[in-house]
């Protein structure tokens, strides 16, 4: 998976204004339309949030990966999202997150999807790398540190 082709400047935020985990699903899915990656905004907010029901999608280290399946989307789409401020996301080591990553998919490819999550987990495993995205002020940066 590389992460160049599925993440752009223009699907990065650099300064979420969310304070709940809906608040903060809603804007990433805002990231997702208006970069045209999502056909259908409140179909694909309802698979992100029926995902969330089952487990938390809150990681450890502040970082959260919300994400679903999808007749909205044709391929696998991403977005990155950086917050001000500390979101309680029910994470995994109870701490709040700051960085998080949204994916979609089809329903009926699952492959792209689990490579996704896969790589995504191991690249955060990076204090360096973490502490990196937290600092930068440049959207273009953010996909670089993910990718190097």
């Amino acid at each position: 998976m590389d992460f160049k082709t599925v993440l752009t400047p223009e699907t990065v935020n650099l300064h979420l204004k969310g304070t709940t985990k809906e608040e903060i699903i809603d804007e990433m899915l805002d990231i997702l339309e208006a970069s045209g990656k999502v056909t259908d905004k409140s179909s694909a907010r309802e698979c992100v949030l029926e995902r969330e029901r089952k487990m938390s999608t809150g990681m450890k280290h502040g970082i959260a990966i919300p994400h679903g399946k999808t007749d909205t989307v044709s391929d696998l789409v991403a977005c990155i999202g950086i917050s001000d401020n500390p979101v309680d996301f029910d994470s995994l080591d109870q701490e709040p997150c700051r960085i998080f990553i949204m994916t979609l998919s089809p329903v009926n490819k699952t492959g792209p999807h689990l490579q996704f999550l896969a790589e995504v987990s191991l690249l955060f495993k990076s204090a360096d790398k973490r502490q990196q995205i937290l600092e930068t002020q440049d959207k273009a940066e953010v996909i670089k540190i993910l990718t190097e």
